[in-house]
């Protein structure tokens, strides 16, 4: 039977339901500073690339920065982590109004200002992402994302109209102010919120260790690498409408600030509406259906907001293109989450961002640019045809059904007790599993390992090799390396559920008692003087 779960489930649970109305606030405050910006950029030049490097100058941030942003999201105390993001933005929404009251800014210091806020996002997006599935059990995750969309959504259709009569009516200083003020109720919702984080006797990995996790575990992922082109390209290609829209108000529809925060507005209100059909939409289609679906609609939409000079159908556009927007980066961000397991949570949204945004901020130069050296119809129209071939891209690299793997830690490895002792960080360590396999099943044999190799690099391993006995061709050794000890027990702490089976189908091969693990530890024998291995001796031949 069809799950029909309500979109609104997730709102049962007190801590989620604190911090999404707390974040409707911030997001509202956001989207009218967003207004004020880019209309203040308009004012303070005629150039269309300056105009998009707004959108860019956003974006761009988070492109750079989410790698590390994931990374301490997953090795700190994510609540923390978002309290210094709020603080930081709220320190630069307030300078940014203060140079705006006192016509101080250019177009560089708008820049500027705008890519610190836009690093307090991206500092603060993964571990609020990945600290969803804190506040909410899993089965309610999928909706939880969809309401996270519809909530900054439903912000987004009215604060950009409400943005256009705050600047038409009292100038982009006092949108800034507000957005300053607007963070305040997500700062009081964080300071309030307790969670219970898991212990974690193992200590915490440095940064560059946890970073190297996030992209390996990434790459050896094949959902997820789909998952990160089809962002990028949907981001690239799709950016160029919001990029372009403050033009487009200005000079194709002829109007001012307010016209631009309605057709702002526009967009959200299809964001709204994608949020909601979301549920639907994934029971009635499988998940590349859904994304080709998405790039081909948002392909329409911007070829008419390019060609278009009429207010309405233009508004009527925008609503489109919000809901493919909307449908299109939800599921993308819950194949994400329902593919990676919480103690990598984080770096793999931050990931996500970072090809998505990096898209979006690429291509906000890229169509900017085009818009400056041609026109803006030309740039969209463009922009369109490059969304087609991102539909066009699931042919060869389709997107994952959309299903929930159980990625709860699997829990059946001890720690074994050791003859010598050493320390955490002792190593390298040299593991080596025996295995005794019947000639007839050597090719499912062979085939699981090669999974195996997969899950086994995927979480940590190094140089992992299979070899074969040659004395005695019935046995096959697994050998890899981890760095240290503390590596060895973190790497199989990493194993899922969802691992199980590969695991439990290569024990049913062999044949015997339990396979044998051999765990060593490499010692160097040669002699810390090189001069004892490569002296020559010398001969006399006077």
């Amino acid at each position: 039977m069809t799950d029909t779960r309500s979109p609104f489930a997730p709102l049962r649970h007190q801590t989620y339901r604190t911090m999404w109305f707390a974040s409707l606030a911030s997001n509202l405050g956001g989207l009218i500073q967003a207004v004020g910006a880019a209309w203040m950029m308009t004012a303070l030049t005629t150039s269309e690339n300056l105009i998009a490097l707004v959108q860019a100058s956003t974006a761009l941030p988070i492109m750079l920065f989410s790698v590390v942003s994931g990374a301490l999201a997953d090795s700190f105390d994510r609540r923390r982590v978002m309290l210094a993001a709020q603080f930081l933005m709220l320190v630069a929404s307030l300078l940014l109004a203060v140079f705006a009251s006192s016509d101080l800014l250019t177009p560089g210091l708008l820049l500027m200002f705008t890519f610190v806020i836009g690093s307090g996002t991206a500092l603060h997006n993964p571990s609020w992402q990945a600290s969803v599935g804190d506040m909410v059990p899993r089965p309610d995750l999928p909706e939880a994302v969809s309401l996270n969309s519809a909530g900054f959504n439903i912000m987004r259709s009215v604060g950009p109209a409400l943005g256009g009569v705050i600047v038409a009516a009292a100038g982009a200083a006092t949108a800034f102010a507000i957005n300053a003020v607007s963070y305040f109720a997500l700062i009081y919702a964080l300071l309030r919120w307790k969670p219970d984080y898991p212990k974690n006797p193992l200590p915490r990995e440095t940064l560059g260790s946890a970073i190297s996790a996030g992209f390996r575990y990434v790459a050896m992922s094949p959902n997820l690498e789909k998952v990160m082109v089809r962002g990028f390209v949907f981001g690239l290609s799709a950016g160029s409408v919001l990029a372009l829209l403050p033009i487009v108000a200005r000079d194709l529809l002829e109007g001012g600030p307010l016209t631009y925060g309605i057709m702002f507005g526009a967009f959200g209100v299809g964001g709204i509406a994608g949020a909601f059909l979301n549920a639907g939409i994934r029971q009635q289609l499988r998940s590349e259906q859904i994304v080709r679906t998405s790039f081909t609609g948002f392909a329409l939409s911007a070829a008419t907001i390019g060609l278009s000079t009429s207010s309405l159908i233009t508004f009527l556009a925008l609503v489109l293109a919000g809901i493919c927007w909307v449908v299109t980066l939800s599921l993308l961000n819950t194949v994400v989450q329902l593919s990676t397991p919480r103690w990598v949570v984080g770096r793999a949204l931050s990931l996500y961002q970072t090809a998505t945004f990096g898209g979006i901020a690429g291509g906000s130069w890229l169509w900017g640019y085009w818009a400056e050296e041609f026109d803006p119809t030309n740039a969209l129209v463009m922009s369109s045809l490059l969304m087609l071939a991102g539909a066009a891209l699931g042919l060869r690299l389709p997107m994952p059904d959309f299903r929930s793997l159980n990625l709860d830690p699997l829990n059946r490895f001890v720690e074994p007790s050791l003859g010598l002792e050493i320390q955490p960080r002792s190593g390298p360590i040299v593991i080596q599993v025996d295995y005794d396999i019947a000639d007839e099943d050597l090719p499912e044999f062979l085939s699981l390992m090669a999974e195996r190799r997969r899950i086994r690099i995927r979480d940590g391993a190094r140089n992992w090799a299979l070899m074969r006995d040659l004395q005695y061709p019935e046995i096959w050794t697994e050998t890899y390396h981890v760095p240290t000890w503390v590596e060895y027990v973190r790497h199989n702490q990493r194993r899922t559920q969802a691992d199980a089976e590969t695991t439990d189908r290569i024990l049913a091969l062999h044949r015997g008692g339990k396979v044998r693990v051999h765990r060593m530890i490499e010692r160097q024998t040669i002699p810390s003087t090189r001069d004892d291995v490569f002296h020559q001796p010398h001969i006399d031949t006077h």
